[in-house]
């Protein structure tokens, strides 16, 4: 990969405003490349730029949380694939992408918004078609967001509930319980980031830390004290087919699900772009590096864990419905289980907390482009504190409202993991197939960019694409061959309602009220 560049133009401007500058307080400042790049799309610089380049990978690292969340969630992983199909679907998936998070990254750095994936395409589609994909690629995107917002929430308050029955063994778990700790988490994120808004930049350096601290201390207790697997069984021969597919290959691809699950939402800081100082430079390396370390770190931290476990079959059907409690039960004492749990739940519930302003910020923006219904309610900036609460409060709600599924049914609300996986990867199809429309027909139009893959980017681009498609496939199947109202991946009727629901208000609104950020990008 080619060094970051600018062009002379650019690099010109490549210096710090000054608080008597215009009206705009100086909290809202960035540089005058960001004012540059804030002009070029036609859009006023209302949200405070007070994210440097250390919190802004700070925060990509955090939210995206690969390493915890490859932890916590990786049953449906371990069903199908066993401790080799793990690893190894693991490994391809961090590889398949790394082409995905480079083409994102440039992009990012072409045009640093909000927006995002919707805005991309518009941007880089073909002028007659650029409305009606970047529309629906806007609604998909918000479905993807606020799936994984719900989704993060579930997964912590479950975990709670977990541990409650590692302390007390005749508990039973009841799914309306689970809901209201989902309550709980939400409330949490509310208050955090409406009341501390300003501190978040802070709280990602310092939960930075927590994150590296955390890791390592649940490395060690693994290595010294954990019952050990043989290489050959982690490697080779541990696998398994626990949906009795017709082929162990079939049922690797269908337990890929989790190692994707953990690799998502890197393109977080990109939806951060217009609070971030030289965003055309730093989030673009804020999403790459906070990707790659996260995915390091996971893959050792994911090698420990399936060398950790006695048997498959046992952390499946541990009574927490967490293998990953069922490895540190093996390993320490009731105390431990719960101090170590720990270690694992607070990065999630900060996790979580970032999911929730990344969320926020792409609602926003959709909604400041009219794309979605109430865009001027959604869209509306608190002057004081200069950032969306209407949208901040909106999101969570949409949280509860998705958390009231697992009252009825676990397995309904669990599809939404994989429908957060299908939602975001069509938004990838989307974009990363504009740009190579954009490439290919027009390279000399695109705008100037500082992370910049040169010679390689368009084979980058192709790649990433293959893979999108591939994981967007497998995402959507179900995790056993015998299909029952139980097991099935509801992701599949959810992806499509919304996708047919978007199509629906396109025809009666989007083709009347929206344009797409192209009609006012300065080219």
């Amino acid at each position: 990969m080619h060094p970051p560049h600018k062009s002379t133009e650019l690099e010109a401007m490549d210096v710090e405003f000054h608080p008597l500058d215009h009206d705009i307080p100086p909290p809202q400042k960035g540089t005058l490349l960001d004012d540059h790049d804030m002009q070029r799309m036609g859009k006023i610089q209302e949200l405070k730029r007070n994210m440097r380049p250390i919190a802004a990978l700070s925060f990509a690292s955090i939210l995206q949380a690969t390493w915890e969340f490859i932890l916590i969630s990786n049953s449906q992983g371990l069903e199908n694939g066993g401790l080799s199909g793990m690893f190894w679907s693991y490994i391809w998936t961090f590889l398949g992408f790394g082409f995905i998070i480079a083409s994102l990254s440039e992009m990012a750095s072409m045009a640093p918004t909000s927006g995002g994936q919707y805005h991309w395409v518009s941007e880089f589609a073909s002028p007659r078609h650029q409305k009606f994909l970047s529309y629906i690629t806007g609604w998909m995107s918000v479905l993807a967001w606020q799936a994984g917002a719900a989704s993060g929430s579930f997964l912590t308050g479950t975990i709670i509930q977990g541990l409650i029955s590692v302390r007390d063994p005749d508990y039973v778990p009841q799914n309306w319980q689970g809901t209201l700790f989902v309550f709980a988490m939400v409330l949490v994120i509310y208050l955090a980031n409406v009341y501390a808004s300003d501190l978040i930049p802070i709280l990602s350096n310092l939960l930075m830390i927590l994150h590296v601290l955390s890791w390592a201390v649940v490395l060690i207790v693994l290595w010294a004290m954990a019952p050990h697997q043989s290489a050959s069984t982690v490697f080779v021969t541990g696998w398994k087919n626990g949906g009795q597919w017709s082929s162990m290959g079939l049922s690797v691809m269908i337990g890929q699900i989790s190692a994707i699950y953990g690799s998502l939402s890197s393109d977080a800081c990109a939806h951060m772009s217009e609070e971030v100082k030289d965003a055309g430079r730093y989030v673009p390396v804020a999403i790459a590096w906070g990707y790659f370390s996260n995915g390091i770190m996971a893959t050792i931290l994911l090698v420990t864990f399936l060398f950790s476990i006695p048997s498959v079959e046992d952390a499946l059907d541990d009574s927490t419905g967490f293998p990953f409690i069922y490895v540190f039960k093996n390993a320490i004492s009731t105390q431990g289980v719960n101090g170590l749990t720990s270690l694992v739940l607070l990065p999630v519930i900060f996790s979580n907390i970032l999911f929730n302003a990344s969320t926020s910020r792409q609602t926003f923006a959709f909604a400041r482009d009219r794309g979605l219904p109430f865009s001027r309610f959604l869209s509306k900036v608190d002057p004081k504190r200069q950032i969306p609460t209407n949208a901040i409060a909106v999101s969570c709600l949409v949280s509860c409202a998705l958390a009231l599924i697992n009252i009825g049914s676990t397995t309904a609300f669990n599809a939404i993991i994989s429908l957060n996986v299908a939602a975001l990867m069509y938004t990838y199809i989307t974009s990363i197939g504009c740009i190579i429309y954009k490439k290919i027909r027009d390279p000399e139009s695109l705008p100037a960019r500082q992370w910049d893959m040169g010679r390689w980017g368009l084979g980058v681009n192709l790649v990433a694409l293959v893979y999108s498609c591939f994981a967007l496939f497998w995402s959507l199947w179900p995790s056993e061959s015998s299909i029952t109202v139980d097991n099935f991946n509801w992701s599949v009727v959810i992806f499509g309602g919304v996708f047919v629901l978007s199509l629906f208000m396109y025809a009666v609104k989007g083709r009347f009220e929206y344009d797409g950020p192209a009609v006012i990008v300065q080219r």
